[in-house]
């Protein structure tokens, strides 16, 4: 198994999210919460991004070395450093540390940005944001920190809820959105896919085609269907099933809401559809998917 950040880091965590019994959000990221006297940890590759938010009052020095090149410094407070997974990083510093680090998957924070922003992200996400300030992202992971000072349910929804607020705030600001000479010589670009993700959203309930979705583009179908597939890596409906059953999960955290009206919201023929599609994405029914869930 791949070493994690806390496994590198020379103390435990003083609190951590991935010990919170009611926590729904670790789709999203894990929390840790470190203070650590002067110290220093080895040079990694990780495959993770990590987020790592001062909270220390006074500034100190702090060494951090990415990919073979070393950066001495003074860390104020509320400053902010993201290492991106796959970049060599190792850090040195001189005074008790009062950090939260947030550590984020490349592929689920890709598909949050698409489906929840309608924003089509830059592979190198992160490489050119070595260190930046912004006290309210630092008060958005207060607040995650505090909410795993307990562990209790509404701990958890707190910690979920503060989860999706940092995310969007972080993308928002500094995500780097792909320049569209990727996204294939703007045949496809950001604007196009933000067009077409509206229009699904707005058609959950109902059959969507991929005509309508050309259409929606300005695009031939052929022409669509080729450029969409380059683009996201999978077809449009494909894409749109994976759509529908992300939310259809979303709607599933609910406990008394039933399968056969989730269906019928998530635009599904009736709950047998339903179920078959859902197992075709995830390996599981919904009913026992919503079981483990809850477990």
């Amino acid at each position: 198994m791949p070493r994690r950040y806390k496994d590198v880091y020379p103390s435990l965590p003083l609190l951590n999210s991935d010990e919170l019994a009611h926590n729904s959000a670790a789709a999203l990221m894990s929390v840790q919460y470190f203070r650590a006297a002067p110290d220093s940890m080895p040079e990694e590759v990780f495959s993770e991004h990590h987020v790592l938010l001062n909270l220390r009052e006074e500034p100190h020095r702090v060494q951090n070395t990415r990919d073979g090149a070393l950066r001495d410094f003074t860390f104020h407070k509320d400053d902010i450093i993201v290492t991106p997974a796959g970049m060599r990083s190792g850090w040195r510093w001189f005074a008790t540390s009062d950090v939260i680090v947030v550590t984020l998957d490349p592929e689920r924070v890709e598909r949050f940005a698409q489906s929840e922003l309608g924003m089509l992200l830059d592979p190198q996400q992160f490489r050119d944001l070595p260190q930046f300030t912004d006290a309210d992202l630092c008060a958005a992971g207060v607040m995650l920190r505090d909410a795993l000072d307990g562990d209790d349910i509404s701990s958890g929804v707190m910690f979920e809820a503060m989860s999706r607020v940092l995310l969007v705030k972080l993308l928002l600001r500094y995500g780097q959105r792909r320049p569209e000479e990727i996204a294939l010589s703007s045949r496809f670009t950001s604007a196009h896919y933000h067009r077409v993700l509206a229009y699904i959203r707005a058609r959950l309930d109902r059959t969507v085609t991929v005509d309508e979705l050309a259409k929606e583009a300005g695009m031939s179908p052929s022409h669509f269907s080729r450029v969409f597939k380059e683009t996201l890596g999978s077809t449009p409906m494909q894409y749109v099933l994976a759509y529908r059953i992300e939310q259809a999960i979303k709607m599933m955290a609910d406990p008394m809401r039933p399968l056969g009206d989730i269906a019928l919201a998530c635009g599904f023929s009736d709950q047998a559809h339903f179920s078959r599609s859902f197992k075709q994405v995830t390996g599981q029914t919904p009913r026992n998917f919503r079981a483990a869930s809850a477990a």
